[in-house]
């Protein structure tokens, strides 16, 4: 593919100047990210990023196509459309890695989320640069998370944060087993 994150941008007067580098598990995928902190980032509690992680939930870090830049393994690209359940190349998609299988990113129709735990950060304060915001879907938790960031019960900035437990929520709002 001829645009970004698979190629550089022809058209663009600024060179990629490759602040981090990141790969898959095995090390066949490896990319670069020319931007020293992600738009945002956030832990994705729904039930799709549930069962694609096999972890109850993801941290996503979110970053324009032109800032990641694959430079080995493109080859060895998998895709995922969960909403048309297809292996097939269809925005926005779930890519991973053929050999190892990691999970390396979505990418949506404008934007990617990055997951920083293949980036290769140099120092905890580079990381922290990377750490989320936010909680989102965080009525569909699996598990509560008191770390004192924001829970949303669906996208960030949707209606109200709700709380980080379910000893604080109303009865109603418990599932009973």
């Amino acid at each position: 593919m001829n645009r970004p994150p698979y190629a550089l941008p022809e058209d663009s007067d600024k060179p990629f100047k490759a602040v981090y580098t990141g790969a898959c598990f095995c090390e066949k995928v490896k990319f670069e990210i020319a931007r020293e902190k992600p738009l945002d980032a956030k832990f994705c509690h729904c039930p799709t990023c549930q069962k694609l992680h096999g972890a109850p939930f993801q941290w996503a870090a979110i970053v324009e196509k032109t800032d990641v830049h694959f430079t080995e393994g493109e080859d060895q690209l998998i895709y995922w459309n969960p909403g048309e359940m297809s292996q097939e190349y269809i925005l926005p998609c779930k890519i991973s890695c053929k050999n190892c299988r990691a999970p390396i990113m979505d990418e949506g129709r404008n934007m990617l989320l990055l997951f920083p735990t293949l980036i290769h950060f140099d120092n905890l304060e580079d990381k922290r640069k990377f750490y989320p915001s936010c909680h989102i879907f965080y009525s569909r938790r699996a598990v509560d998370v008191k770390d004192g960031l924001p829970k949303w019960a669906k996208h960030k900035d949707d209606g109200r944060p709700i709380p980080e437990t379910l000893d604080e929520e109303p009865d109603k709002h418990r599932n009973k087993c």
